[in-house]
């Protein structure tokens, strides 16, 4: 147990797409799979509970995360304050499954599904490997929102239209401004907008331009990865309405 939570942890150091990673992958996948196949089925009374026992999940989950860096010496404003997407959406998608708010679901979905799965294939694990409670941490918490997203969609039934993502790129941009201001006067990196993060493996950031000319490729994509996720949709409206 020590070795579990050590911050000198002397165990396997985590390896990108090695076994641990990849069964963990292969199970959020899974969980994702039956939720879109089976999803629909599920009776009324367990909607409630499994929302709620989702929503524990991600706020336990995290605040497990700023207790170990505080027990351990590694908490600061400049890294743990939960400005960084994937942090503030663990929040605002635990809140989405308490509260059933169409607003929350938009952001989860957009912004959740495609920010965590990014997370989830490149996570920033450091040098945590299974089974350190870091890299549980960091599976769970970006396999939680991509779950949480999805389960609303499939289970509750939600879905997006043209004008959440219109909606969506304007919350997010002026969060981004927000955020901009928080960096500046803390010295912080939230986001990744301040300059480009240093990592231990490969990530899109690899490939973008220098600061600040990534900031707008990375709206590009984000509007890419949005209008993909909104694509099955579109396709199903496109053939009710050739069907009516």
């Amino acid at each position: 147990m020590g070795q579990f939570f050590a911050k000198d942890y002397t165990g396997e150091p985590f390896r990108l797409f090695g076994p641990p990673h990849l069964i963990a992958i292969g199970i959020v996948v899974l969980i994702n799979l039956i939720l879109i196949r089976f999803g629909r089925r599920f009776p009324p009374r367990w909607r409630s509970p499994l929302r709620y026992t989702l929503a524990f999940i991600l706020v336990f989950n995290e605040a497990l995360w700023h207790w170990w860096n505080w027990a351990t010496g590694q908490w600061t404003i400049q890294t743990m304050l939960p400005l960084h997407l994937c942090s503030a959406l663990i929040f605002l998608s635990a809140l989405m499954l308490v509260t059933r708010s169409y607003l929350l679901y938009e952001l989860v979905y957009f912004l959740g599904i495609a920010g965590a799965s990014q997370a989830l294939i490149t996570p920033d694990a450091g040098r945590y490997g299974f089974p350190h409670f870091r890299f549980f941490q960091c599976i769970i918490s970006h396999g939680s929102v991509v779950v949480a997203g999805v389960f609303m969609t499939t289970v509750e039934r939600f879905r997006p239209f043209p004008r959440s993502i219109l909606r969506v790129a304007v919350i997010a941009n002026l969060y981004m401004v927000f955020v901009a201001i928080v960096n500046a006067i803390i010295g912080s990196n939230y986001l990744m907008i301040a300059y480009k993060p240093k990592t231990e493996w490969p990530t899109l950031f690899d490939l973008l331009p220098p600061w600040p000319w990534y900031i707008p490729v990375m709206e590009l994509i984000g509007l890419a990865l949005a209008l993909l996720l909104y694509l099955p949709f579109a396709l199903r409206d496109r053939k009710a309405k050739s069907a009516a």
